[in-house]
């Protein structure tokens, strides 16, 4: 191992041990994989020193990998269970696809930016092979692999598109996502982590606990004419 990986490595023991294990996460698959994944793999070269820090790093386009802690947590409230069909919406470089992967999902990444494909695809094909990538508009969902036991919005969103809540199995199935107003309050980092499950009656959202990060393009409501 060279000094570079050495000390990514530690980095990631830290994030783990430090980070992820007192707040909350508590699920060993998904602190396995924190630990073993390497991360900064999953960022531009000119990044990768932004891997561990406790914050979103920036991708460009307004568009960020978001803090570790965020998309470990909101795959722990998914429960996802080995065998079951998952769907990331908006997984842009993949870390949370690998992540959700390495729980026992068949999974499959959805992204439209260009520039983000290009990083996750060989991220991917190295350090989570099983997981299919496929590009489409983030806001349509993925309809030809519905319905799906698990959606991870890998990201924050301030509406969700019908579509999406109707890939949903019914009665079993769970999504998860940051709610983020949009507006002034999105500027003040208000929102939260909810975990969504459909029935009959529709989507039932619950939040789950308070979290922020970039709001996916196409995921803010259409503002309104004003007279």
């Amino acid at each position: 191992m060279d000094v570079a990986a050495a000390d990514f490595s530690v980095r990631r023991a830290v994030m783990v041990d430090g980070l992820l294990r007192p707040n909350k996460v508590t699920d060993p698959r998904l602190l396995k994989a924190a630990r073993e994944l390497p991360r900064e793999r999953f960022l531009p070269e000119d990044r990768r020193e932004l891997a561990y820090l406790d914050a979103d790093a920036p991708l460009g386009g307004g568009r960020v990998l978001p803090q570790a802690l965020i998309t470990v947590r909101l795959i722990q409230l998914a429960s996802p269970q080995a065998g079951e069909k998952a769907l990331v919406i908006g997984a842009g470089t993949g870390y949370g696809a690998a992540l959700l992967a390495a729980c026992g999902a068949h999974v499959t990444a959805l992204e439209e930016d260009p520039a983000l494909i290009a990083i996750a695809r060989p991220a991917l094909a190295t350090y989570a092979p099983a997981v299919r990538l496929v590009t489409g508009p983030l806001t349509a969902g993925y309809a030809n692999g519905a319905p799906w036991d698990v959606i991870l919005i890998d990201g924050a969103i301030a509406t969700l598109p019908p579509a999406i809540g109707e890939q949903l199995k019914r009665e079993t199935g769970r999504l998860v996502a940051v709610m983020q107003p949009p507006g002034p309050q999105a500027m003040a980092h208000v929102g939260h982590a909810v975990l969504a499950e459909r029935s009959a009656a529709g989507l039932a959202m619950r939040p789950a606990f308070d979290a922020a990060t970039a709001v996916l393009p196409g995921f803010t409501p259409t503002p309104a004419f004003v007279f």
